[in-house]
């Protein structure tokens, strides 16, 4: 999979697509999914042109990498999560089922989210 400039995410970095952000630095992007899939369900993406973790952790830079990282663990915790627990999930690939070709982890908490995939191998 190859970084498309105009996927959906690239657009919410240049503010041609509106999103509801909870945080934003000079490394990151968070944003409430538009379909939250439990109580609080986010969106963060570096602002840099990744396709996935393995790009990201392949390309970037190390101010990079840690300010993405930082930023993740700064929205856990604004968001009231790390005493209870959050899961972070990047899907990375057709099979894994990503869907946008820009690097993105989906922060999950606010509820026992139980298992984590749904059916047994």
């Amino acid at each position: 999979m190859s970084y498309d400039p105009d996927n959906v995410f690239a657009r919410i970095l240049r503010k041609e697509i509106p999103a509801r952000t909870v945080y934003e630095d000079d490394f990151a992007l968070a944003f409430q999914d538009i379909a939250p899939k439990a109580p609080v369900h986010i969106l963060v993406i570096p602002k840099g042109p990744y396709v996935s973790i393995a790009d990201f952790g392949a390309k970037a830079s190390p101010e990079e990498l840690t300010g993405f990282w930082r930023a993740v663990s700064k929205v856990a915790e604004e968001q009231g999560l790390t005493e209870e627990g959050f899961r972070l999930i990047s899907n990375s690939g057709i099979n894994a089922g990503q869907e946008v070709p820009h690097f993105h982890v989906h922060l999950f908490g606010g509820a026992v989210l139980g298992p984590l995939l749904a059916k047994e191998f």
